[in-house]
């Protein structure tokens, strides 16, 4: 397998899990997704099926497509861990406040906005390799 290939598999199966794990906390568990999550879910759902016929077709040229959406769902993860982290009362919602995201895992260092952001910033890195990796 080439090295555009793996990446663009890497990024598939990081957008995969990112999907599934963020189903799962809600169909699951039973957590309520606040206004943020949802906005990062409209950005990754995407990326799996987009990802995943550029990884069959071999298409280098998916990162224009990939790289906003990833970068843009990096942004709002990172402004919703920071709600998360300062507490100046602001709720990580427009429409009110959301507990649920406050599920900690891993004694607290992995909330699921932290779990977004990781996954948004691998894709986005994945993306920025591929770049690397087939511009001459």
């Amino acid at each position: 397998m080439d090295r555009a290939r793996a990446l663009l598999a890497a990024s598939t199966l990081v957008a995969a899990v990112a999907t599934l794990g963020s189903l799962s906390f809600s169909l699951v568990l039973g957590l309520n997704p606040c206004d943020l999550c949802w906005y990062q879910r409209i950005l990754m759902y995407p990326l799996v099926v987009v990802l995943g016929v550029a990884a069959v077709d071999r298409d280098v040229t998916v990162w224009r497509t990939v790289l906003p959406l990833s970068t843009f769902g990096a942004l709002i993860a990172a402004y919703h861990v920071y709600l998360q982290v300062t507490p100046t009362g602001v709720t990580c919602s427009f429409g009110g406040g959301c507990a649920s995201v406050l599920y900690p895992m891993a004694g607290g260092l992995l909330t699921i906005p932290r779990l977004s952001l990781i996954a948004f910033v691998l894709v986005t890195a994945g993306m920025v390799a591929l770049v690397r990796t087939t511009r001459p």
